[in-house]
């Protein structure tokens, strides 16, 4: 389904319509053909379609109604962005399935009660990348001092995109897990922490990564990113 905002004319789109893809990056609005993603059906995709169809069930059934209008409360006062850069709502049953996805991934449990506190965490403005191709280690450097590092059972999760030529300057995925940090109360974990990039890098590449920070209470901060030339 593509996204349109009308002015004298369309002004943006995003999405898919008939045969075509519109979509906007740093130089503006383009349309391309739509092509149609594969299934592979991967043994690690399987077992995220096998979350989510937990967590869905959990909602209707496990959650009492309680426990559910705290979650569309949340999701009515906490202001999200769509494809255009307009201000939306998700709802409640988006925002749990949301953090649950990401809490089930650390291994923690699922987070029933809906946040309290209405916002987003904020961006760590320190994050930074370094990669090294011949240790084939990234270095990710952050704040230490954010709330989440001393908070157990809170999280900063990072993603590695596929390595691209160096003069490319813009990347939209594809993306893969690369590892995290788990916050402890009172021993917030060092900064920087070491990953192994989810994809070989070859010195002169263009590497991306982004990362999110997930709070104890099943808020999930949008994502924030960096980008390095890759090191010998």
């Amino acid at each position: 389904m593509a996204l349109i905002k009308y002015g004298g004319g369309i002004v943006q789109m995003s999405g898919s319509i008939a045969g075509n893809t519109h979509a906007r990056n740093r130089y503006g609005n383009y349309v391309r053909a739509r092509t149609k993603p594969v299934n592979p059906n991967t043994a690690f995709q399987q077992a995220v379609r096998s979350t989510m169809a937990e967590m869905s069930d959990r909602w209707s059934n496990t959650l009492t109604p309680a426990q559910r209008a705290a979650w569309n409360l949340y999701g009515d006062s906490v202001n999200m962005s769509n494809r255009l850069g307009e201000v939306i709502h998700l709802s409640g049953y988006n925002h749990y399935i949301r953090s649950n996805h990401v809490a089930s991934r650390f291994g923690g449990t699922f987070i029933d009660a809906g946040p309290v506190l209405f916002e987003l965490p904020a961006h760590d403005p320190a994050f930074a990348i370094t990669i090294s191709a011949a240790a084939q280690q990234v270095s990710v450097a952050y704040d230490s001092t954010m709330d989440w590092a001393d908070e157990n059972g809170a999280f900063l999760f990072i993603y590695g995109g596929k390595p691209q030529n160096g003069q490319r300057n813009f990347f939209a995925g594809p993306w893969r897990y690369m590892g995290g940090t788990g916050g402890v109360n009172g021993a917030p974990p060092a900064s920087p922490q070491l990953f192994a990039p989810p994809f070989v890098c070859s010195e002169g590449q263009h590497l991306w990564c982004y990362a999110r920070i997930f709070r104890a209470d099943g808020r999930i901060s949008t994502p924030f990113r960096d980008d390095v030339i890759v090191a010998a």
